[in-house]
């Protein structure tokens, strides 16, 4: 009854939650009906900025055709709008009307509905049976009870009966016994007699029979005699037993006790020799501070001479005291002014060669990183994560990491006992925030601004930290949202003489395929092409772009990125990152004075780590994940390899990876790699393959940076007068047939173009 009426609960609830899911399901129809209205809505309104920005831009047919085929667009936009209003409205005077009477969902609820109340009726007419199945058994428990004190009575009565034969049968052998013992003076006289008589008769079978009852008990006595005396002989042989084991053991205590007596009487002995022992040390320790003591009298004898001569210098000393304060006096004015001379000189020449240290420091840093930019090498930099609970205990989760006071550019690492150092552009220890790190490389952020492509990538083993550090947590952002963020204020600051469009696209490459992690299907397949216009750069046709405005855009769009990315969990990291994910921000400049256009890129690579899979335990799917990330981590570096040691084939598309960084990788980009490290013991390997890969990476040099710049138009004479160096590429760019595959013209056919279309302006206004 107790599972019936658990079960009977158990379909009440699932009949509920079958009613509440209907209800969500109804819920978020109607609520994706209204998104995608409102996604309509923001569709129209891009189209009709997108048409007032080419009608203010583009002229000519090229631009009518674009206009008419945007306007078509639209027209269809609002069509689909309006459809999606007349679909919501008829379901809303639906609902409010006769709400889905014919609905599926209603009809599996009635009938629900029906069997819960079934269920319930057959619930009460269980309970029922359950309280008449209670009723009888408290009857018959009550039954029990009655038989049971007839039971007690009966055998109160037996015991009775039983002591009063036991009694008669010992009156009977007493009575026996003394007719035995009387000597016999009765002769035996058998005769017939014939009694005629029915109680006579009546009297001898009742005696016949009591006799025969009588006879019964008397063996039954003997049979109890003869047990009882077997009991007794077996307690007898009993009690002979104990006897034996209480004497064994007395004579087990005596030994015991005597042994006692002889160790007592053994440590008795000890203790006396050991008093006597001490009490002769302590005689000839005596005899030592005796003769201690008498050396010590015959020194005080010789010390009394010495006295009277230190008490003679005393008083000659105090004398040279009481005039010391006059001579002290004029020491100290001729000792201090020659010290503040001396420190006065020391401060100056103090000034000088700090002055001169910041100016060389400063120098050597401009020299150095002009250095860098002219060679095109890709920045390293290091960052160690601290120690963590995840890294286990004992030795080996000990710090294998050091760091050089001096260089904040040296790292030490100690692998099978031996030291190995590193030399990178700059190296966080664990205690280094996220603010620290960013500005090491908001430089490199705000040239994008200027026109200039910018990478940044995480490199290093699976749980050291490479998330972390490019996306950091709500509380505490990495270089992601800290970049975006700088970039909102640069623009803010340049707002008076440029205006800027930046916009974000965010991918991952996982198994080898790149998926759109902003788009409406992120399991989609992209391909990676180059651009048609022949500019040699790479694109990804198909990926989804935001443009974003603040930041709170920016949260939205890497809340939605975050959610689409894979990350699992394996024995190195419970928030392993399963793919390399890619964060594109796009920088378009115009400035409103000279016209001059820049477009500057950022990408934001993490990469997924590279990991042992017999550390990890990956298995099924983790293990497919693992072998691909490895096999693309291998892929980027052999590019690394190929780009040091200057061959003439780089083989960038050997993997999906290495292909998307090529821009990044081929010369025309600022690159930043982010090494991430851990100091655990047990990953001094992995930690050992990081820097050494990450110091192959800083070797290679890409060459110069261009920017990307051109000009749209020359609207006045003040706007005409520019440097050289920046004249002369825009006209580069201006000149008709200087594509790829032309000869570039001589510098001095450039200035004498320059100055041909400078008089042509001039004389056109």
């Amino acid at each position: 009854v107790m599972a019936s009426m658990a079960h009977l609960q158990e379909e009440k609830l699932r009949l509920q939650e079958k009613l509440a899911a209907w209800e969500n399901h109804e819920l978020s129809h109607s609520l994706q009906l209204q998104s995608q209205v409102e996604t309509l809505k923001a569709k129209l309104l891009e189209q009709a900025q997108e048409i007032s920005r080419l009608r203010s831009e583009l002229g000519g047919t090229d631009a009518e055709k674009h206009r008419d085929l945007l306007a078509a667009e639209n027209e269809r936009l609002r069509q689909e709008m309006k459809a999606c209003q007349g679909e919501v409205q008829e379901l809303r005077r639906q609902q409010q009307a006769a709400p889905c009477r014919d609905c599926t969902h209603l009809q599996e609820n009635a009938g629900l509905q029906e069997r819960l109340s079934q269920l319930q009726r057959e619930a009460e007419e269980t309970r029922a049976k359950l309280a008449e199945l209670d009723l009888e058994v408290q009857q018959k428990t009550n039954r029990l009870a009655e038989v049971e004190l007839r039971l007690k009575d009966s055998l109160a009565e037996r015991a009775e009966e039983e002591e009063r034969l036991s009694r008669r049968l010992r009156d009977s052998q007493e009575t026996i016994a003394s007719l035995k013992s009387q000597p016999q003076q009765i002769k035996y006289i058998i005769k017939t007699v014939e009694v005629e008589s029915a109680k006579a008769k009546q009297a001898l079978c009742e005696s016949q029979s009591r006799n025969q009852y009588l006879q019964e008990q008397v063996g039954m006595q003997r049979q109890v005699l003869k047990e009882m005396e077997q009991q007794l002989q077996s307690s007898q042989k009993t009690a002979a037993q104990l006897r034996a084991q209480i004497m064994m053991y007395e004579a087990e205590l005596e030994r015991a006790h005597g042994q006692m007596l002889e160790e007592m009487q053994a440590m008795e002995e000890e203790k006396n020799h050991a008093i006597e022992e001490a009490f002769s040390r302590a005689q000839v320790e005596m005899k030592a501070v005796h003769e201690n003591l008498a050396g010590v009298r015959t020194n005080l004898l010789t010390l009394q001479p010495a006295l009277r001569t230190l008490t003679h210098d005393y008083n000659s000393l105090k004398r040279q005291v009481r005039d010391f304060p006059l001579l002290l006096q004029e020491t100290l004015r001729s000792a201090r002014a020659e010290i503040g001379h001396a420190i006065e000189e020391v401060h100056s020449t103090n000034r000088e060669l700090l002055r001169k240290y910041r100016r060389g420091v400063q120098l050597r840093k401009k020299c150095h990183n002009e250095l860098v930019r002219l060679k095109g090498n890709i920045r390293v930099f290091g960052r160690v994560r601290p120690i963590t609970k995840e890294d286990g205990e004992g030795p080996e989760a000990s710090n294998a990491v050091s760091f050089d006071a001096d260089d904040d550019a040296v790292l030490h690492l100690l692998h099978k006992g031996k030291q190995v150092s590193f030399e990178l552009d700059k190296v966080f220890p664990p205690q280094a925030s996220q603010e620290e790190v960013f500005q090491e490389v908001q430089a490199l952020v705000t040239s994008c601004i200027d026109g200039y492509n910018v990478c940044i990538f995480a490199y290093g083993q699976t749980g050291a930290g490479k998330t972390y550090t490019m996306e950091g947590t709500a509380a505490n952002p990495g270089i992601n949202q800290r970049a975006l963020q700088l970039l909102f204020s640069e623009v803010r600051g340049k707002a008076a003489d440029w205006d800027y469009a930046i916009s974000v696209s965010a991918a991952e490459i996982y198994n080898e395929a790149l998926r759109d992690l902003l788009g409406k299907e992120p399991q989609e397949k992209l391909e990676i092409k180059l651009c048609p216009d022949g500019s040699g750069q790479l694109y990804v046709p198909g990926l989804t772009e935001f443009r974003v405005q603040s930041v709170e855009d920016i949260n939205k769009v890497f809340e939605f990125g975050h959610v689409n990315r894979a990350t699992e969990c394996t024995n190195l990291n419970e928030h392993s990152s399963r793919s390399h994910a890619l964060l594109i921000v796009t920088v378009r400049g115009l400035d409103r004075s000279t016209g001059l256009r820049t477009t500057g890129k950022l990408n934001l690579v993490d990469l997924a780590g590279s990991e042992r899979v017999g550390r990890s335990g990956a298995e099924g799917s983790r293990l497919r994940e693992a072998q691909h990330i490895n096999k693309s981590l291998s892929a980027l570096g052999d590019v690394i390899y190929a780009l040091r040691s200057r061959q003439g084939h780089v083989p960038f598309r050997n993997s999906k990876l290495t292909y998307l960084l090529q821009d990044s990788l081929s010369g025309d980009s600022k690159t930043l790699m982010m090494v991430q490290v851990s100091p655990a013991e047990k990953n001094t390997s992995e930690t050992l393959c990081s820097l050494k890969f990450a110091e192959r990476v800083r070797s290679v040099e890409l060459g110069p940076v261009s920017r990307k710049a051109e000009l749209a138009s020359w609207p006045s004479q003040e706007q005409l007068e520019v440097t050289e160096g920046l004249l002369v590429p825009f006209l580069f760019l201006l000149v008709p047939g200087n594509c790829r595959g032309h000869v570039s013209p001589s510098p001095a056919q450039l200035s004498g173009r320059a100055a041909s279309i400078r008089r042509k302006l001039q004389t056109s206004g």
